[in-house]
């Protein structure tokens, strides 16, 4: 049989993506140089999730796990990312992946699920798996940028705080969360909505994915509409009117979160994997900190970081090799 083999982009992963091409269909060799069990294992598992709840996503073909390899469905080059970015009338568009995140909440997981031998079993977003992700805020971004600071000690004394502002997260890590919800992540095929990059798959705070998609980095989306599709998520899901303040403070507290775990990422992209390209989307996560921190949920935060950190250096996109 003839075949032809083409490397494709990839992600921020240890994944190597291939796309082959035999008898003029196409599919996605997808290879696991590291955490074969995350990328290969439970990421055919939350795909075969999905699926299963008419939610479009990646099928597996083949598995040739032995090898470090799956091949699955190829669902092609077109991202949420590539079809908005320059679009003006945003609004109608990102209703539609709210409505998705919302469906995607409704996914009832059971208790474990088993692949070719292997047990998975899904865990709970828990407060030692938020300082987890924020810690690569101290442990890469601050450590890169700001070498002359006795960062041990600033690390004790803001991950203090942030740990009280953690505990005050109202809604309960009850309902399934892809964990990486951005438009890079979501591919368009045949004007259909597809996940892919589930294998972070979690269980969750309800806003966690909310807060992805509406502080994507990647994407400078003005307040207003991030305000509306806010007020869409409230609307949709039905949440109680009393729970609305809850549902902002839990909001901004996941987006910061988030946020300074990807300042910590994409700067170890850059230093330890050679991956430049991430640096551009630096000055803009910075930008939504510090919207989400006018929350008086963070006015200690904030004075901490103002004693501490020399920002305008944290905050520009130039850094000494």
């Amino acid at each position: 049989m003839n075949y032809k083999l083409k490397k494709i982009s990839g992600d921020a992963s240890f994944r190597e993506f291939y796309r082959v091409k035999k008898n003029n269909k196409t599919s996605i060799i997808v290879f696991a140089k590291k955490e074969q069990y995350k990328n290969l294992i439970v990421y055919s598992v939350v795909n075969k999730i999905l699926n299963n709840h008419n939610i479009s996503s990646p099928k597996l073909l083949k598995n040739y796990y032995k090898d470090n390899m799956i091949e699955i469905t190829d669902l092609g080059d077109k991202s949420f990312y590539d079809y908005i970015k320059n679009k003006k009338n945003k609004l109608k568009d990102y209703k539609k992946l709210i409505e998705l995140i919302i469906k995607l909440q409704k996914i009832k997981l059971k208790n474990q699920y088993y692949f070719k031998g292997k047990k998975i079993k899904f865990t709970k977003y828990s407060l030692s798996h938020l300082h987890k992700d924020s810690d690569l805020f101290f442990d890469w971004h601050l450590k890169y940028c700001c070498r002359n600071l006795k960062l041990g000690k600033i690390k004790k004394i803001l991950r203090k705080e942030l740990n009280n502002i953690y505990k005050k997260l109202y809604f309960k890590n009850n309902c399934f969360t892809h964990r990486d919800f951005h438009a890079s992540n979501i591919m368009i095929t045949k004007k259909r909505f597809s996940l892919i990059d589930s294998q972070d798959a979690i269980i969750g705070n309800p806003l966690y994915d909310v807060a992805s998609l509406i502080d994507d980095v990647r994407i400078k989306m003005p307040k207003n509409l991030q305000d509306n599709l806010f007020k869409y998520y409230i609307q949709k899901s039905k949440f109680r009117a009393k729970d609305q303040y809850y549902l902002k403070n839990d909001f901004d507290i996941l987006s910061v979160q988030r946020n300074l775990k990807i300042l910590g990422i994409f700067v170890r992209l850059y230093k330890r994997d050679k991956k430049p390209n991430y640096l551009r989307y630096l000055p803009h996560t910075w930008t939504l900190i510090e919207r989400r921190m006018r929350n008086p949920i963070f006015n200690k935060l904030n004075l901490l970081f103002k004693k501490h950190l020399p920002l305008k250096k944290l905050k520009r996109l130039k850094y000494e090799n």
